[in-house]
């Protein structure tokens, strides 16, 4: 799903992007609270578009306590990748936020591959966070897979919401309307 080409130095300003208004019913279904847009943002490597985000969040989402809150974070690809690639890309981006060896990523990057169809310009991968559990992806609406691992969960989405994120500007606009009373 969701962190194609995560690891290539990339550059994020919050560029106009169109994700759909609406999560579809399976996704805001799994995520177990009710869920509004909070920001979206552009990803773009060297001038070349990769995806568009849109973050969804329940009310009073703090970035700075994601890993204990609920959301949804929807990429829509402008590129093709496969699952191995955003896999490896993702794991790469990981290593900014916390340590773990190299059999723990082997294990991630494995379940991560399972999990993740390889996708194509216009596909929409929505990965719901899942506090202290794991993270349930879906593909253009359908459940894809999961990974049922909260440490793999909070690194993971840590790509996008933690402070050391390689995609700075991304996470500002991701995050822009996050302080919602």
């Amino acid at each position: 799903m969701l962190a194609a080409a995560l690891g290539l130095g990339l550059s994020a300003p919050a560029g106009a992007s169109t994700p759909s208004e609406r999560l579809p019913a399976a996704v805001a279904a799994q995520a177990g609270a009710e869920l509004v847009p909070a920001g979206r943002g552009r990803l773009t490597w060297w001038g070349f578009e990769v995806y568009d985000a849109a973050l969804w969040t329940a009310r009073g989402f703090r970035v700075e306590q994601f890993a204990s809150q609920p959301f949804v974070l929807e990429l829509t690809y402008q590129r093709n990748f496969s699952a191995a690639e955003i896999s490896r890309a993702s794991l790469q981006e990981m290593r900014r936020h916390g340590a773990f060896d190299a059999a723990q990523a082997e294990r991630w990057q494995a379940q991560l591959a399972a999990a993740l169809p390889d996708v194509q310009r216009g596909d929409r991968l929505a990965g719901v966070h899942r506090p202290g559990q794991g993270t349930t992806f879906f593909h253009n609406g359908r459940l894809a897979g999961e990974v049922a691992d909260a440490q793999f969960t909070r690194l993971f989405f840590a790509i996008w919401l933690g402070e050391a994120t390689s995609a700075p500007a991304l996470r500002q606009a991701l995050t822009a309307g996050g302080a919602r009373p």
